[in-house]
């Protein structure tokens, strides 16, 4: 036997043709665009074969007779025992011109190939869309009562049929997958298609909620999946019964779908237990959708701000734009001459049940589009311009090294001269250089100068990383006459950040980029006692920010707030109590700043001050007696109290406290 196919280096393909080249004394040529020789190499070992049996054409699929060249065909001709087609766009989100091209185009130029070198047999590969969006079951003997075409893929897929049907002068069969998935004993897939467009969302919610959390999904129309392995011994069986049977198959469609329909509603929830993700408890119609007037529905997604959230969220989710068309399929498919030709032959589609997990194990490993993002911090921030101020010590120190091995030009910033010059030193003796400048950014007018400074020398920054600031742990009670205590924090921890990001704010935008990260605290979350100024300082930096990101959201510029826990910097030093608490080591801190200029979330915050969040939103009484009874149990520091000789004493309840809250501010 000799045969001929195209898209031989597709998904369905290569393992169409390694089923044929399975059956004894059989020859395939297939073939091959101009730039794709290079594949040819690759196939033939997964074939595991040489070009004595699979044989590259070259040719294209837009031109006339598939391109292939005159003396090819003269050679072929009478010699095709069956041209395999399986060459097509298998893409609901591909563009228009490039489905009508290969799809319509593609099987007509296929056809009249077909003709030339006098084939036997024509098997097409369809598809269940070219029965459109029918209203109800749709048999294998129907094809004209297709309705609803209007999508490109569906019209598509309908006419390149119709070709067959109607212009196709050897004898012909139409095969009509479902939705084709990955390998149900290996999960491989080349692509995101189909159901695969859910599989963001479901890992998202595995990301943000416990397992065990019951959810709402849609329930949606039915949509029928099959896995590859599937089709290929389905279309290899029927290919190869003999003629002038009871199972004669000139003339035919064949449904290769799943004998079971599921709902969209079903699969998502049979994905998110793959995925170990929250199960789907609650369902709601999505039918209901229709009953919201097209102009009403219209009206709104012609609001600007609706615009723009559905498409940041589709985006995120890699979701195409007309998904939701497809969550309400109507159609059921009859597949009573399929059951038939398989009797006997123990062809059977797999449960998507039993394979289901495989198919999220190969996609989560091999396709998810996050796998291909650079999320080192080198391929961030090197070649950029980074300015950490208080980057002489501490956490600031810690991440400037970081942004320096990682290739940025690093930029610190401090008030004492000597600590800049002995930082500048250790980042030399590492095989780094940093370029310091001291400021004082409690000093408005030094902040100017420094701001003016960093416009004229480097041309504004790419990173910002606000991380200069004073802390203060003292009882208000403590502070009756310590007001200074507030204007100083407030003047270098909101004040001094404000000037400095304000002045460079207008250079991010003239370039359309830049990203602000203000080290915040966990305090601000849990409202700490005796950090009311601290606090009050970084709460205030907090909501500027807050408003900031919403007005500079369109420009290109993006914020991160990090509540930071307790880090063990020169700046806990005064509090002796911190000696036996545990802290963050400055270069855990720096990697939390590594993340927040790598992924630009919103906000970093540990669980345990997102918890305190949580808590005083909802039972503000429950939060305040506990920080209260936490306050009472620790006292002021004995520098708070004037008295640095003393030693703080602290009781048992007090010790295992400070286990049990990491990283509370006490």
């Amino acid at each position: 036997m000799h045969y001929f196919v195209t898209g031989a280096t597709g998904f369905i393909g290569k393992r169409l043709v390694k089923a044929l080249l399975a059956r004894r004394g059989t020859t395939v040529s297939f073939l091959v665009r101009a730039g794709s020789e290079g594949k040819v190499a690759d196939l033939l070992e997964y074939w595991g074969t040489t070009k004595a049996r699979a044989i590259p054409v070259a040719g294209d699929l837009t031109a006339k007779k598939l391109g292939v060249a005159a003396e090819t065909l003269k050679a072929m001709k009478g010699e095709i025992d069956a041209v395999y087609h399986l060459a097509a766009v298998y893409d609901l989100a591909a563009d228009e011109e490039s489905q009508v091209q290969v799809n319509i185009d593609g099987t007509r130029n296929l056809v009249e190939f077909a003709k030339a070198v006098d084939a036997k047999h024509l098997h097409h590969v369809s598809s269940i869309a070219a029965a459109g969006l029918y209203e109800g079951v749709f048999r294998e003997d129907m094809f004209d009562e297709a309705e609803n075409l209007d999508h490109p893929y569906f019209s598509t897929k309908h006419e390149s049929e119709k070709i067959v049907r109607t212009e196709c002068k050897v004898p012909w069969t139409v095969y009509r997958p479902a939705f084709v998935v990955g390998d149900s004993q290996t999960g491989e897939m080349d692509k995101i298609d189909g159901p695969y467009y859910f599989f963001k969302l479901i890992q998202r919610m595995r990301q943000f909620l416990p397992p065990w959390m019951p959810s709402v999904g849609l329930e949606g129309g039915r949509i029928n999946i099959v896995p590859v392995d599937f089709v290929v011994k389905c279309i290899d069986h029927i290919s190869h019964l003999p003629a002038n049977t009871k199972h004669d198959i000139a003339g035919r469609a064949f449904h290769l779908v799943d004998p079971t329909g599921y709902r969209v509603g079903d699969v998502l929830d049979i994905f998110s237990k793959a995925a170990h993700a929250p199960k789907m408890n609650l369902f709601i119609n999505a039918a209901l959708l229709g009953f919201i007037p097209k102009s009403v529905k219209k009206g709104m997604m012609a609001l600007a701000p609706v615009r723009r959230i559905r498409h940041a969220v589709m985006k995120d989710l890699g979701l195409p734009e007309d998904i939701f068309t497809f969550l309400n399929w109507p159609t059921r498919y009859d597949r009573r001459d399929l059951d038939a030709v398989l009797k006997g032959s123990g062809i059977e589609c797999p449960n998507l049940h039993d394979y289901a997990w495989r198919l999220w194990d190969y996609w989560e490993r091999h396709l998810d589009p996050a796998l291909f993002i650079d999320r080192s911090l080198k391929g961030t921030v090197g070649g950029k311009v980074v300015l950490v101020t208080g980057g002489s010590s501490g956490i600031g120190l810690a991440a400037a090294h970081k942004f320096a091995e990682a290739g940025a030009t690093t930029i610190i910033c401090g008030r004492e001269q000597a600590k800049l010059d002995e930082a500048c030193a250790e980042a030399k003796a590492k095989g780094y250089a940093f370029i310091a400048y001291p400021a004082d950014l409690a000093d408005m007018a030094d902040c100017d100068r420094f701001v003016a400074l960093l416009l004229d020398k480097h041309g504004g920054v790419d990173f910002l990383i606000n991380n200069a600031g004073r802390s203060i742990r003292r009882a208000i009670e403590s502070s009756y006459d310590r007001f200074h205590d507030f204007e100083r924090t407030m003047q270098l921890n909101y004040f001094g950040c404000l000037r400095v990001t304000m002045g460079l704010l207008p250079s991010m935008v003239a370039k359309r980029r830049g990203h602000v990260v203000n080290i915040s605290s966990i305090g601000v979350l849990t409202n700490a006692p005796r950090f009311s100024a601290y606090v009050a300082s970084k709460a205030a930096l907090d909501a500027w920010t807050r408003c900031a990101s919403s007005e500079f959201a369109d420009q290109g510029i993006t914020f991160t707030t990090i509540n930071m826990p307790l880090v063990r910097t020169p700046m806990i030093a005064p509090t002796k109590i911190y000696q036996n608490v545990p802290t963050l080591s400055p270069e855990d801190a720096a990697g939390l700043v590594a993340e927040a200029c790598i992924n630009k979330p919103v906000r970093i915050a540990t669980r345990l001050g997102t918890f305190g969040e949580v808590l005083h939103a909802i039972v503000p009484r429950v939060a305040q007696i506990v920080m209260n009874t936490s306050f009472r149990m620790f006292p002021d520091s004995a520098a708070a109290k004037g008295d640095k000789a003393a030693k703080p004493q602290l009781s048992a309840e007090a010790v295992a406290m400070q286990q049990l809250m990491r990283g509370i501010h006490f």
